[in-house]
């Protein structure tokens, strides 16, 4: 579950797109789509909090767990994502809730749009063939004017980022950021938030970078803390301010 600020939009201008702001209760998103699909977003936004809403009300554990989470065979299809998501990566299943609703979104409106990204809270679900940059944010002591790539053909990919130098968690940990690749939204936020927890000095990066290797369905993962990075698999860094440049020539 990202704990950055919603002021740090993180993707860069997604050129083509026309972007529009969705907020639900605590729901805030940020959508791009290849035209303004505001009302179908928040129908999205509104049935996604239902399902989930609807099985707390009955089993009140599912959010407060810090612990994976069985749940019966018939929850809701968003439910049974986040609970699968916290097993893989041993955490409680409200982890992957911000990953969860950006892929739901994200897949209900490629319906209409071949280009979609939705941002929730700084998790990002990205869908179409274009290729896109994710500007990465990790507090005042990590990564600046420093862009993640992501190519077309590996989309539709999640792309979310825990960070204990970010948000309300920040004195719990010491990570800067842990950044997780996945197809799976709720996968990517669940295991982005399980390697934020581990990394709390230097020489913790390369064993969080050496476990989401270890774990099926993760693309790639970006580690930082106290200046030190680690990465391993898809991840395609780039200058920010190379990108506004060709932009703009």
């Amino acid at each position: 579950m990202s704990t950055e600020s919603h002021t740090h939009r993180r993707t860069v201008a997604p050129e083509g797109l026309t972007c529009f702001e969705v907020a639900i209760k605590e729901t805030e998103l940020q959508v791009c789509a290849s035209r303004d699909l505001t009302d179908l977003a928040e129908d999205l936004v509104v049935r996604a909090r239902w399902e989930l809403e609807n099985f707390i009300r009955t089993h009140p554990y599912f959010r407060e767990t810090l612990v994976p989470l069985d749940v019966p065979a018939d929850a809701p299809g968003i439910v049974a994502r986040m609970s699968e998501a916290s097993r893989v990566a041993r955490v409680g299943p409200m982890a992957a809730v911000a990953g969860a609703i950006a892929e739901y979104v994200a897949r209900g409106l490629a319906e209409l749009s071949p280009e979609v990204v939705v941002e929730n809270g700084g998790d990002i679900y990205l869908m179409g063939k274009a290729e896109r940059t994710v500007a990465l944010w990790s507090g005042d002591a990590g990564l600046h004017g420093v862009g993640l790539k992501v190519r077309g053909g590996l989309q539709p990919v999640a792309v979310c980022t825990s960070s204990g130098a970010v948000g309300a968690e920040r004195e719990a940990r010491a990570a800067d950021a842990v950044t997780v690749l996945a197809r799976n939204g709720a996968l990517a936020d669940a295991v982005a938030t399980a390697l934020a927890n581990r990394v709390r000095e230097a020489a913790d990066v390369e064993r969080a970078v050496e476990a989401a290797r270890h774990v099926h369905g993760v693309l790639g993962v970006l580690a930082t803390v106290e200046g030190h990075v680690g990465a391993w698999g898809n991840v395609r860094l780039v200058s920010l301010a190379d990108e506004t440049a060709e932009r703009e020539a």
